[in-house]
């Protein structure tokens, strides 16, 4: 028996202007990839140990990841799909795909379901099983040809790996004859990220764990729970449910009462974001307080995991206006800046802007840049290997990297985009992110499994940027509508 696996993902910001050509995916192939899937805590990890415990033969023609941004360009779509495609035509007796959901290219609006068409049509009696990202803007395309989909179950995504064993249970039974029926159901909502978390009680959680209880049922093979990706300006962004069970089975039965639980429970998948005014209050009050470690301040309208440009400056800005000291933020993505203080050495007085230099089609203009003055703390090439929960043991770079000590702040900036995964982001650079009175990412959620336990409190800032939760500020063109919540009063039967 022979299985092809392989990893294609990408979560499309349609609005972000942070471009996504083929280097953005840092893309491996054959041999090289396969060594790299052994032993990986994501589905395609789950994949490669599956497929040698039923002793085949494993292929992994590509491991490809890019952080998220704008559209991906067709070049680099093109090239990666026809990898997977060329070692699918050897032949092969079932193909296993790790990939995200709300992928985007500059020709398709559903990456995905265009990968898996593509799939079909080469191979059209081999099964096709799939894991997916909590945020998949799930289409009626990717449900059609692929014959057995789970997504995760977790915010933030500790459960990659059990994904990936969910969809090898359900290609096993398909191996042994069955041949599973799915069906997607749509609730009309727009949902916010931040109200996604599984980690606190709430709505998400609570309809996470009716669709774990679904699943015990005889029958019901999987249950899944795709929050959706709202930065995305496509028909079907937004929250789904898709139930995958045994032929004697309604699938849509199933995934409509979960979507109607998701529906009920629609005001508490919406976020009312305060203004950046009132959270730097809240955080210097927080700071007041007694209790160890730093105020957690996160920019979630820059967020570098959902397509921000990391160099929006609001927040820094805002909290040194307020008087706010002891701050260590980053990493702020500004090359120029990097360049710059590497030129100047190692414990050089300099002054350099930093941020605020990149527009975006539809929103307003960018402020000035941030001026810093103050002391080169460290340089550094940017590498660093993550401890965990989420991608353990894999190697970052966030480019090279400096750290500049104003007195009020140390800012790291980096020359890449770069999601915070790690305390190693800082203390690659010799600095200790428990020494702060305000640690303030440019993230949302990802960095909480890591920062969450250091901190005294949380306070989620409003910042400027591609990644907000206004969306009144997004220009939407092709998002199904009426829709909440950008249409009040929507009903759904």
């Amino acid at each position: 028996m022979r299985i092809v696996i392989a990893r294609q993902n990408h979560e499309t910001n349609t609005f972000s202007p942070v471009p996504t050509p083929l280097a953005a995916f840092r893309p491996l192939y054959g041999a090289e990839a396969l060594a790299e899937a052994r032993g990986m805590k994501t589905a395609l990890g789950a994949f490669h140990a599956w497929a040698e415990a039923q002793g085949a033969e494993v292929s992994c023609p590509l491991i490809a990841h890019a952080w998220p941004s704008a559209p991906v360009e067709d070049d680099a779509f093109d090239h990666m799909a026809a990898v997977i495609l060329a070692d699918i035509a050897k032949g092969c007796d079932m193909v296993l795909l790790d990939l995200h959901g709300a992928m985007v290219t500059r020709s398709h609006d559903d990456g995905e379901g265009e990968l898996l068409a593509r799939i079909r049509a080469a191979a059209p009696g081999v099964p096709v099983g799939v894991a997916l990202d909590l945020h998949g803007n799930i289409t009626p395309r990717m449900v059609e040809n692929c014959d057995a989909m789970a997504g995760f179950k977790t915010y933030p995504h500790v459960d990659m790996y059990e994904t990936g064993v969910l969809v090898c249970t359900m290609m096993d039974q398909i191996r042994q004859g069955l041949r599973p029926v799915m069906a997607r159901v749509q609730p009309p909502l727009l949902g916010h990220t931040l109200p996604m978390n599984t980690t606190v009680p709430g709505a998400m959680a609570d309809v996470i764990a009716a669709a774990r209880v679904a699943e015990t049922r005889p029958g019901v093979l999987a249950v899944s729970v795709f929050g959706g990706f709202p930065a995305a300006d496509l028909y079907e962004a937004g929250a789904s449910v898709v139930a995958v069970t045994t032929p004697d089975l309604d699938p849509e039965s199933v995934a409509h009462d979960i979507a109607r639980l998701i529906w009920d429970r629609r005001a508490e998948f919406l976020y009312d974001q305060k203004p950046l005014g009132v959270s730097i209050r809240e955080a210097s009050a927080a700071a007041a307080r007694p209790g160890n470690g730093p105020v957690l301040m996160l920019d979630h309208g820059d967020n570098c995991m959902s397509g921000g440009t990391c160099e929006n400056m609001d927040v820094l800005e805002a909290a040194l206006a307020a008087g706010l000291a002891g701050i260590l933020t980053g990493p702020v993505a500004d090359p120029q800046a990097v360049e710059q203080a590497f030129a100047a050495g190692l414990g050089a007085e300099v002054e350099i802007a930093v941020g605020n230099r990149i527009a975006a089609d539809g929103f307003a203009p960018p402020r000035p840049s941030l001026i810093l003055r103050g002391r080169v703390l460290a340089l550094a090439d940017g590498r660093y290997t993550i401890t965990g929960p989420i991608y353990t043991g894999m190697t970052c770079d966030m480019g090279r990297s400096v750290v500049i000590e104003t007195g009020a702040a140390k800012v790291l900036i980096s020359s890449q985009t770069h999601e915070p995964w790690d305390e190693a982001v800082f203390t690659s650079l010799g600095i200790d992110p428990r020494d702060c009175q305000y640690l303030l990412l440019k993230s949302r959620m990802y960095c909480r499994p890591v920062f969450e336990p250091l901190a005294k409190a949380v306070v989620e800032c409003a910042g400027g940027g591609v990644t907000g939760s206004d969306y009144s500020l997004f220009p939407y063109h092709k998002l199904r509508r009426p829709i909440c919540p950008l249409d009040p009063g929507v009903e759904w039967e």
